[in-house]
C-alpha cells in the first residue's frame, strides 16, 4: 500500500481549476520531486495532502489517501491525529509559517509536548545559539526561519513531510545548506518526502522519483533520472530544455512557448497541445489516458511514437 496516493483530485477556487484530475502515488521512504510552472497546481496538491486549502477552495472529485486514511472524509478529530501522526509541512515564507507573538522555543515545546528537548531539535537544524530559542521569529534571518521551521515538522518523525518550495526565500549560498538538513533528517527519520521544486537540477540530484504537473495533471512520473533525462512528454522534455541551470556552458536556452492555461473546467483535451509542436487534432478534444513508455507513466496521445522523436527534437532546437 502506498504512503500517499492522489487519485483523479479535482480541486476549484471560485471560477478557476486548480486541479484537474490529479494522481500521484509515493511509497514509504521515497522522495518524489513535483514539478512544473508556476500555476500548474503544485501547491493545490502540496496543501490538499493534509487537507490545508482555503476555504475558497472545493473538492468536486477524487480523493486523497494518507496511510490508507481518506483525508477529505476524516472528522476533524481524526484529521489532527492524522496530521501529527503522520505529516510534516514546511512552507515557501519561514517567517509567515511561524506564530509571530511567540518565541521559538514556546513554539516548538507545543509540538514536542511537556518534556520535550527544544535544544536537540534546534541543534539538530545547526541552530546551537541558545539565543535562538528566546528569539521571537522577526528577529531570525531567512535561513534560521526556515530551520526552525523544519525543526518543529521534524520533531515527530512524521512518515512523509510535504516541502512546498522550502528554499524559495532563502539567499542561494543557504539553500544547499537548508536542504541538506531537510534530506538528512528525513533520511534518519525515515520519513519520505514530497517536494515542490522549480529547481530541476537539485531534484534530479536529491529525488528518487520525479512528478511533471501541467495543467493541474501530472502528465509524467517515473525515475528521476529517466523523467528528466530522457523524457517521454513534450512538456517534460520542454521544461527541462528551458532550465538555466541545467544547461551547459554557451548552450541557447528555447523557453517554452506561450503560457500556462487558466481552466475554468474540465479540459476537453490536453491542455498542453495549444503550446505542443506535436499536438494533432485529436490532441484539442480528447483528454489522453495514463500510457507506460519505458520506465514513466505518461498522459499523451503520441506518446509511444515519440519515444525517439523528443530527444532528436531537443538536439535540433539547442
Amino acid at each position: 500500500m502506498s504512503l500517499l496516493s492522489v487519485r483523479n483530485l479535482v480541486i476549484d477556487y471560485a471560477r478557476t481549476r486548480a486541479l484537474d484530475g490529479a494522481d500521484l502515488e509515493l511509497a514509504q521512504g521515497e522522495t518524489v520531486g513535483l514539478v512544473g510552472e508556476s500555476g500548474s497546481g503544485k501547491s493545490t496538491l502540496g496543501s490538499a495532502v493534509g487537507r490545508l486549502l482555503p476555504r475558497t477552495a472545493r473538492r468536486t472529485e477524487g480523493e486523497v489517501l494518507v496511510a490508507g486514511e481518506p483525508v477529505f472524509d476524516l472528522p476533524d478529530a481524526r484529521l489532527r491525529h492524522l496530521r501529527r501522526k503522520h505529516l510534516g509541512f514546511v512552507f515557501q515564507d519561514p517567517i509567515a509559517s511561524l506564530d509571530p507573538t511567540m518565541r521559538v522555543g514556546a513554539q516548538l515545546r507545543l509540538v514536542l509536548g511537556r518534556g520535550g528537548d527544544v535544544r536537540f531539535h534546534l541543534e539538530r537544524v545547526r541552530l546551537d545559539n541558545p539565543r535562538v530559542e528566546r528569539a521571537y521569529p522577526h528577529q531570525l534571518s531567512g535561513g534560521m526561519a526556515q530551520r526552525v521551521a523544519i525543526a518543529m515538522a521534524m520533531a515527530t518523525a512524521p512518515e512523509l513531510l510535504v516541502a512546498d518550495e522550502p528554499t524559495a526565500a532563502l539567499d542561494s549560498q543557504v539553500r544547499e545548506e537548508v536542504l541538506n538538513v531537510v534530506f538528512s533528517l528525513a533520511a534518519e527519520a525515515g520519513t519520505s518526502i514530497l517536494w515542490l521544486s522549480h529547481d530541476l537540477p537539485a531534484v534530479a540530484r536529491r529525488c528518487d522519483r520525479v512528478a511533471v504537473m501541467y495543467g493541474g495533471r501530472v502528465v509524467e512520473s517515473g525515475p528521476a533520472r529517466h523523467v528528466l533525462g530522457d523524457p517521454a512528454h513534450p512538456y517534460t522534455a520542454a521544461l527541462a530544455g528551458s532550465a538555466p541551470a541545467a544547461a551547459a556552458h554557451g548552450a541557447r536556452l528555447e523557453p517554452v512557448p506561450g503560457r500556462p492555461p487558466v481552466l475554468t473546467g474540465p479540459s476537453s483535451g490536453c491542455a498542453f497541445a495549444p503550446r505542443c509542436p506535436f499536438a494533432q487534432e485529436r490532441c484539442d478534444h480528447e483528454r489522453p489516458a495514463p500510457v507506460r513508455i519505458r520506465e514513466q507513466d505518461v498522459l499523451c496521445h503520441r506518446a509511444a511514437e515519440l519515444q525517439d522523436g523528443l530527444s532528436r527534437h531537443e538536439e535540433v532546437t539547442a
